[in-house]
C-alpha cells in the first residue's frame, strides 16, 4: 500500500482519536512594547505556521495590515484595495474570469483566493515572489494593478495623520516605508485561514457523521483512481491541498497545442516550464469560482469533467493527466466532496468597522 493509500484507509477507517486537538494556539513574543501578541486560532486540518524573524503576529500590525488591505487608497486612482480582487465574499478571489486593476484595466489571469498563504513557498500563479512580502510589493506596483511607485505610495501614506499613528504603533517611530507597508500586509495575509471544514472534522477529529456518504466515495475517488492528491496533498495530520508546485494541465492551449499564457515559463525559461501554473488550495474552493488561471472554467463540475477528458494536449502536459472515465456517479460524488472543503469564517480578517 503506498502512503497515499495508507492516509486515504486511515481516514475512511477513522479509527482511534483525534490526530492532533482543536484550535493549535499560537503565541508569538512581542515586536515592541508599545505592541502586544495575539493568539492565532490555526483551524483543524492545518499545520502550526511558522513565522519569519521580525514579522509575528502581533495586534498593531494585523489591524494595520487589515485597514490596508481594505484601503483604496493603495492604488495609483483610488479605485481598487488589495480586496477588489480579494474579497472575503468570494473566498478572498473576485468571483471575475479576469482579475480587474486600476483604472478599469484587465489582468490576463484570474485572482487567485489568498486562503493559507502562511504555507507558501512561492507566490503569484507563476511563483514570482518568493515571500508574502514581495507578492505584496509586486501587486502594488505592477501596472495593471494598483500602479504606484513606492515613493508615491510612501509619500500618500505618510501624508495622512492615522497611518503615521498606526505606524508608529506597528513599528516605532520613524517614516512610513515601502518595507514597512508590505510587511504589516504581509503579517495580515497570514492569519487568512481556510480549516476547520466537514472534511477536517471527519478526517482528523473523528466524526463519522461529518461527511455524507456521498462526499465519502467522493474522497476515495480523490485519492484513488481520480489521481488527484498527487498534487492536492492530504497528509495524516494536516491537509493544504496543494503540492506548491507547478503543473500544465492544457488550459488555454490551442488545436495546435500552442499556449495563450506560457506561465512559470516565464519566470524560470526553462521549456519544460511552459503553460505550468502552481497548484491552488483547494479549500473553500465551492467559493472562489471561476476557475484556472484563466477564469475559463466557471463551475466545480466542469473542472471535473475537464479533468475526466485528461486536459488538453499540448507539449508539455503534465504526465500526471490522463481520461479517467468517470462515471455520472463518480461526478456527483467528487462534487458533494469538494463542497465539503469550505471552512468556518475565520475573526479579524474582515473589512475594518465602516470600510466595505
Amino acid at each position: 500500500m503506498n502512503w497515499r493509500n495508507s492516509i486515504l484507509a486511515g481516514m475512511l477507517a477513522l479509527a482511534g482519536a483525534s490526530c492532533r486537538q482543536a484550535g493549535n494556539m499560537q503565541l508569538a513574543p512581542p515586536a515592541n512594547e508599545a505592541d502586544k501578541p495575539v493568539k492565532v486560532e490555526v483551524p483543524i486540518g492545518l499545520p502550526p505556521i511558522s513565522y519569519p524573524p521580525g514579522s509575528p503576529p502581533m495586534e498593531a500590525s494585523i489591524e494595520l495590515g487589515r485597514r490596508l488591505f481594505y484601503d483604496k487608497n493603495l492604488s495609483i486612482d483610488g479605485s481598487v484595495s488589495c480586496a477588489s480582487c480579494h474579497s472575503p465574499r468570494f473566498g478572498f478571489s473576485d468571483n471575475r474570469p479576469l482579475a480587474l486593476g486600476a483604472g478599469g484595466r484587465k489582468g490576463s489571469r484570474n485572482s487567485p483566493t489568498l486562503f493559507n498563504l502562511a504555507y507558501g513557498a512561492s507566490f503569484f500563479l507563476d511563483g514570482r515572489a518568493g515571500t508574502l512580502e514581495q507578492q505584496a510589493a509586486g501587486s502594488m506596483t505592477n501596472p495593471v494593478e494598483m500602479a504606484h511607485s513606492p515613493e508615491a505610495l510612501e509619500r500618500k501614506l505618510n501624508d495622512n495623520s492615522i497611518y503615521r499613528a498606526m505606524f508608529a504603533r506597528a513599528d516605532g517611530p520613524g517614516p512610513i516605508t515601502f518595507a514597512k507597508i508590505t510587511r504589516v500586509l504581509a503579517v495580515f495575509e497570514r492569519i487568512i485561514l481556510s480549516g476547520n471544514s466537514l472534511f477536517d472534522k471527519f478526517a482528523y477529529l473523528g466524526n463519522r457523521k461529518a461527511l455524507s456518504q456521498s462526499a465519502i466515495r467522493g474522497l476515495e475517488i480523490f485519492g484513488t483512481r481520480g489521481n488527484c492528491m498527487v498534487c492536492h496533498q492530504i497528509g495524516k495530520e494536516f491537509a493544504l491541498f496543494t503540492d506548491g508546485q507547478y503543473h500544465n494541465l492544457g488550459v488555454g492551449a490551442s488545436e495546435r497545442g500552442e499556449m495563450a499564457d506560457l506561465g512559470r515559463y516565464r519566470v524560470t525559461k526553462k521549456d519544460e516550464d511552459k503553460g505550468a501554473f502552481k497548484t491552488p488550495t483547494l479549500r473553500s474552493v465551492t467559493l472562489t469560482r471561476p476557475y484556472m488561471h484563466d477564469g475559463s472554467l466557471s463551475t466545480l463540475a466542469e473542472v471535473v469533467e475537464f479533468y475526466n477528458q485528461g486536459g488538453r494536449r499540448n507539449p508539455n502536459l503534465s504526465k500526471l493527466i490522463r481520461p479517467l472515465n468517470f462515471t455520472a456517479q463518480d461526478k456527483i460524488d467528487l462534487l458533494a466532496f469538494l463542497e465539503s472543503l469550505t471552512g468556518e469564517p475565520v475573526p479579524h480578517i474582515g473589512p475594518p468597522e465602516g470600510e466595505q
